[in-house]
């Protein structure tokens, strides 16, 4: 019988400080906003002092942040007041203003994060990395993986994370990826769920659709204008229907999920599908009032771009961008060449056309540049037509789209058409 756990690390961002800050547990704390500076602004302040000796009372408080940073993550204290990731931090500190504000220690996150997933296959070796703090673990043939419906095996790994970190984390377990996912939610922090084929009327038919992976919020909105609210009201519709709603592809996969059907296995490894770069800006930029500032900071997100692609080996065939307006909404566009690429000046020039095609009139918030449709640039071939080309020897074809002269392409000048 398959079983298939998903382990995600509980408030895995303010755990981490919390090792460090030992004083703090049990209040409301949330990870985000600048950078690494409270550790030395306290040490200033009581320089004889041990970190995990420090009062409470001379931490940085939310109410007190100003700027543009969104929340990373919070304990769980905090999120009792409505405070959640993605929020931004002076929304955040109407709703709980005495929370205590603690930036994200990266190197930090990216040693527990290694040493979380070490620790699980030593156990488990068969488990697919979903990012920092999550996981997939295929206990199916593990010893102990089928005992209790894979619950022996949880507890096993539940305590040899903590032993190994100090830190936390909740465990579904279930026939697969799906409704193990879901199945990681019920019991947290600390806990560990397990369903099985027979649990899906009582245990996952009465959830809203939104605790379906894969269901976001216009989907979600689409459905309860359907009169469709819960997953038990979705999975009685007909594939037909769902199809004729919501289109071939996503609803019968809509249909599938209800009923809690999936097929995918747990990947050990991955080539990655994409790499980005973007970044939030300390204050709303216009695309006329600031062209210079924007060309720039769209440069150099472009040069970085293109530097990660090549130091990783890998090339990209599609290019995109990501705006966020000053009223939040945000607008994508890309485009796909005729050839793979990790030339800064084709990125460049290829995300210029892709923002002639968004609208600039209101301010902007967040700027991003996107690499999709990766290669590794060892399996390409010379011919660059068909393979990686730059600035040098661009095909006709992309330049002729482009509209821009082949010798403006590899030129600075560029900044000041794009903005």
């Amino acid at each position: 019988m398959r079983r298939i756990a998903h382990l995600d690390m509980d408030a895995f961002f303010a755990s981490i400080e919390l090792l460090r800050y030992p004083q703090l547990k049990g209040l409301p704390v949330v990870i985000g906003g600048g950078r690494r500076k409270v550790d030395d602004a306290l040490l200033t302040a009581q320089p004889e002092r041990d970190l995990r000796f420090i009062p409470v009372a001379d931490f940085p408080l939310l109410k007190d942040y100003v700027g543009r940073g969104v929340i990373t993550t919070a304990t769980y204290a905090a999120r009792q007041f409505g405070v959640g990731s993605a929020m931004g931090m002076m929304k955040a500190a109407k709703l709980c203003p005495q929370a205590i504000v603690l930036p994200v220690d990266f190197d930090e996150v990216r040693k527990y994060s290694r040493l979380f997933k070490s620790t699980i296959v030593e156990i488990a070796p068969q488990m697919e990395d979903r990012g920092v703090d999550e996981v997939y673990i295929d206990f199916t043939d593990v010893p102990g993986g089928q005992r209790e419906g894979g619950r022996v095996l949880a507890r096993l790994i539940q305590k040899a994370i903590t032993e190994a970190t100090g830190l936390t984390c909740s465990v579904g377990v279930a026939p697969n990826k799906l409704l193990a996912k879901m199945a990681s939610e019920f019991n947290k922090p600390n806990g560990i769920s397990v369903v099985h084929e027979t649990d899906l009327q009582n245990k996952i038919w009465p959830l809203t659709c939104r605790k379906i992976n894969g269901i976001g919020p216009k989907a979600d909105e689409k459905l309860q204008a359907l009169g469709i609210h819960t997953i038990g009201e979705l999975a009685v519709l007909t594939p037909e229907f769902l199809i004729r709603h919501f289109g071939k592809a996503t609803g019968a996969w809509m249909h599938e999920v209800a009923w809690g059907r999936d097929e995918r296995p747990v990947v050990t490894s991955s080539e990655p599908v994409s790499m980005s770069r973007e970044t939030t800006f300390a204050r709303d930029l216009h695309a006329v009032r600031d062209r210079a500032e924007l060309g720039n900071i769209f440069t150099g997100l472009c040069i970085k771009l293109a530097h990660d692609l090549a130091s990783k080996g890998y090339a990209a065939k599609t290019i995109g961008i990501k705006l966020r307006y000053d009223d939040f909404k945000i607008a994508t566009r890309d485009q796909t060449l005729v050839g793979h690429t990790h030339d800064a000046a084709v990125i460049r020039q290829t995300a210029g056309q892709c923002l002639k095609r968004v609208p600039l009139g209101k301010k902007l918030r967040l700027l991003g540049v996107r690499a999709g449709t990766l290669e590794k640039t060892e399996n390409l071939p010379e011919n660059p037509e068909k393979g990686i080309f730059n600035a040098s020897n661009m095909p006709d074809a992309y330049i002729k789209r482009s509209l821009i002269a082949p010798e403006n392409i590899a030129n600075d000048a560029l900044t000041r058409q794009l903005f």
